[in-house]
């Protein structure tokens, strides 16, 4: 089937590229990328911050890792999350291999208002980052270039920092790492059993094989959405499914996977059946190669168990059947975002080799998926993979007319793409959400359901 063979080339060139950074690191040093060369730009005070972040010809940017603007505290901070106001250019974005880094590099920059007639604030908390940054910044044209030290501001509890509400559903790789360590961090203390798993479609000759992160046990999506139609397995077989793993409603599981999309549909499969407490590691296994951590290749067995100690499923309403989807769409106060390319969303395109219907459902609104078919989700992610800002992802909603007040389904061609825009909703808050798991070929499998194609009138 084309589109798994896809994610399967995913995976392999993932895993090759891992093995290219892993020969790097190994190099001598006269081999070793050089680091960024030393910039001149102004120290800026807290007092002078203050009194200019909100003038419109100043912006302040979070050059850390996109996981400490999101709320979690890594580097030694008194408080997570980042300046209100401030925008994320994360110095990783730097070091990613990608035929297009320049031109969506200078897209994000467009986007997040960072322009050359601006005052820049660069803000991190030991200078290395926002150095890299005001590096790459000063070679494409950028002049007035400030830093600031984010302690200052995060040591100070009457100013503001702001993160998402529920950051803790995506994880750095830092704070798996210490769970591997069997450590217990931030947002982890009270956390019983944490397991960690890795998704990917196919045998684990397929991906997991090839390198995951350490103890993590695999899970072939095709367990959760068996072939032919990949829709959402029968509640019996998911019961089966979590008694094969040993999984519990009490666990805190941990999602891993060199395809973040895989990983995001298992999660919400999980949380759908009752698993109280499921996290994602954002940004996939790329984002624990390049946080310098090996992955491993041997095997790890899962441990099967007898009581998942709660009624499959716990969490029904996080997931829509045909027939419940059908009476939400009667209701003005209820939204179907479709998260599909916009020729899928018109009908020009099916999207799936293997299915050749075309179209969308009525009532469903456009809400952006990627450009490069099926399998991406560009709209949505940073170019490390990782969560996009979500005032940027609302600008999104915004421009589709999708009301954020509204109970909200999110759906695609059979809910991968879906389900890891449903979890970036809930990292943000908006609670009133489901995915529509069997999607559009779920839908157009049966004639008698309605359709429509064309440009929405």
């Amino acid at each position: 089937m084309n589109l798994k063979r896809t994610f399967k080339n995913i995976a392999l060139i993932s895993t090759l590229i891992t093995s290219m950074l892993t020969l790097s690191a190994c190099s001598n040093k006269e081999n070793e990328k050089p680091e960024a060369s030393e910039v001149k730009t102004k120290v800026i005070s807290t007092e002078e911050l203050k009194t200019n972040v909100d003038k419109d010809d100043w912006i302040v940017v979070d050059t850390r890792l996109n996981d400490s603007y999101n709320g979690w505290t890594l580097n030694g901070e008194k408080r997570g999350g980042h300046i209100p106001q401030a925008v994320d250019f994360s110095y990783n974005w730097l070091s990613v291999e990608n035929k297009d880094k320049d031109k969506v590099l200078k897209e994000a920059l467009k986007n997040k208002g960072i322009e050359k007639d601006k005052n820049i604030v660069l803000y991190d908390t030991d200078g290395k980052a926002s150095n890299e940054v005001a590096s790459y910044l000063n070679e494409n044209g950028y002049k007035n270039l400030y830093t600031y030290d984010i302690d200052q501001w995060a040591d100070d509890k009457n100013l503001p920092l702001e993160k998402y509400e529920d950051y803790k559903m995506i994880v750095p790789a830092k704070v798996v790492k210490e769970v591997v360590d069997g450590k217990k961090p931030e947002t982890f203390e009270k956390a019983k059993n944490v397991k960690i798993v890795e998704a990917s479609w196919g045998e684990e000759t397929e991906s997991y094989k090839k390198g995951h992160i350490p103890t993590s046990v695999h899970i072939n999506t095709d367990t959760v959405e068996p072939p032919p139609t990949w829709m959402l397995a029968s509640d019996e077989d998911l019961a089966k499914f979590a008694k094969d793993y040993g999984f519990t409603k009490d666990d805190t599981i941990i999602v891993t996977g060199a395809e973040p999309m895989a990983s995001y549909r298992v999660a919400t499969v999980l949380r759908y059946i009752g698993v109280n407490d499921v996290r994602v590691l954002n940004g996939g296994s790329d984002s624990w190669v390049s946080a310098g951590y090996e992955l491993e290749t041997k095997s790890n067995p899962k441990t099967p168990g007898a009581d998942f100690k709660a009624t499959i499923p716990a969490n029904p309403d996080l997931i829509d059947t045909i027939p419940e989807l059908k009476e939400k769409l009667k209701d003005d106060k209820f939204t179907l975002v479709d998260n599909r390319m916009w020729d899928e969303y018109i009908g020009k395109i099916s999207g799936y080799s293997y299915h050749k219907k075309k179209g969308r459902i009525p009532g469903a609104v456009y809400g952006y998926a990627g450009t490069e078919g099926s399998t991406s989700l560009n709209y949505y992610r940073n170019i490390d993979k990782t969560m996009r800002n979500a005032n940027e992802i609302k600008d999104l909603w915004k421009e589709c007319g999708i009301d954020t007040n509204n109970q909200l389904a999110f759906m695609c061609g059979s809910g991968w793409r879906a389900a890891e825009v449903l979890t970036y909703a809930n990292v943000m808050g908006y609670d009133k959400t489901s995915l529509y798991s069997d999607g559009w070929i779920g839908w157009s499998t049966d004639s008698a359901n309605p359709t429509e194609t064309g440009e929405p009138k």
